[in-house]
């Protein structure tokens, strides 16, 4: 399946938390906290709102956004506004 976001949307993929420490240690999952950093896999048709590309990783706001699961990966559809910062 393929999802296209419309007007000032974008559609990322989550970044996976580590489940290991450093020292060996396993995080459990009710323990990690959510990331807020992506990878933009879709933009919307917007291209005046839309500052960001295909292939960029971005942080954005904690509690933004749609999850939805594609391919078997979780992806968030957010709002451009949502993405406070393009991580280089």
């Amino acid at each position: 399946m393929k999802v296209k976001p419309i007007g000032d949307r974008v559609l990322l993929t989550i970044e996976e938390v580590e489940e290991k420490t450093k020292s060996g240690l396993f995080i459990p999952q009710t323990a990690q906290e959510k990331t807020q950093t992506g990878t933009v896999v879709e933009v919307g048709d917007d291209k005046d709102a839309i500052t960001v590309k295909k292939g960029d990783k971005v942080m954005y706001d904690k509690y933004a956004g749609t999850t939805i699961e594609l391919n078997g990966k979780d992806h968030l559809i957010i709002k451009m506004p949502d993405i406070i910062a393009v991580i280089e």
